[in-house]
């Protein structure tokens, strides 16, 4: 993850007006310092995603404590992942998770780092969790690719645009550096959205009794 600070033009950034609203957003590399923020911002974007009921349960505050603790866990030890922010007055207003290639799954030594996190969920949450996150992982693309996620906009700013805009800028780098783009989802929604940016569904599974799309993309 890139440690510099993008004042100093170090980490890749971007600006360009909201589609929808027309204000603009500034789009860059997310920094360590920043971590703490971004992860807030996932956690409440994400709070009420099929997967995350399934496996934290009905309650939506216990599903955004559990969420915050499992992805402050893997953006704390995941130290290859680059993900990128949009902000808005230096508010991150939405976050995109990405792993270049041959690095998104974890090795031994994050797997261990993780796991103690994990089980600080409560044993009936850990299974769940362990359990999504294998199945995600036994279907990985076995070529190189780069893959995307977690994907979320702040829960109050959610069909502003925002992730539209994060969206364009990842394919930006993806086609720039002619690399093949991978991600899951658990939405139908998020289907949809993805393909306008060619995107394809490649394989469906269930996931802890979720339906969930496997998406494949080509670079341009």
């Amino acid at each position: 993850m890139p440690s510099e600070d993008p004042a100093s033009g170090a980490a890749k950034r971007a600006s360009q007006p909201n589609q929808r609203t027309g204000r603009q957003i500034e789009i860059r590399d997310l920094r360590r310092d920043e971590i703490p923020e971004a992860v807030g911002v996932i956690a409440r974007g994400m709070r009420d995603n099929p997967l995350h009921v399934a496996a934290y349960g009905d309650d939506p505050r216990r599903r955004l404590r559990c969420h915050h603790h499992l992805m402050l866990a893997l953006l704390d030890t995941a130290t290859t992942l680059e993900p990128i922010c949009a902000l808005r007055d230096g508010v991150i207003l939405g976050v995109a998770g990405i792993a270049p290639p041959r690095t998104c799954q974890p090795t031994r030594r994050q797997r261990l780092s993780v796991l103690p996190r994990v089980a600080a969920l409560g044993p009936t949450t850990a299974r769940s969790v362990l359990s999504w996150t294998g199945t995600w992982s036994s279907r990985d693309l076995p070529q190189p690719h780069v893959h995307l996620g977690p994907v979320a906009v702040d829960s109050r700013l959610q069909g502003q645009g925002i992730g539209s805009t994060l969206l364009h800028e990842h394919i930006r780098r993806l086609d720039h550096a002619g690399q093949i783009g991978y991600l899951e989802t658990d939405k139908p929604t998020n289907v949809d959205f993805y393909q306008r940016f060619g995107y394809r569904v490649t394989a469906t599974a269930a996931v802890i009794g979720v339906p969930n799309w496997f998406m494949t993309r080509m670079p341009a």
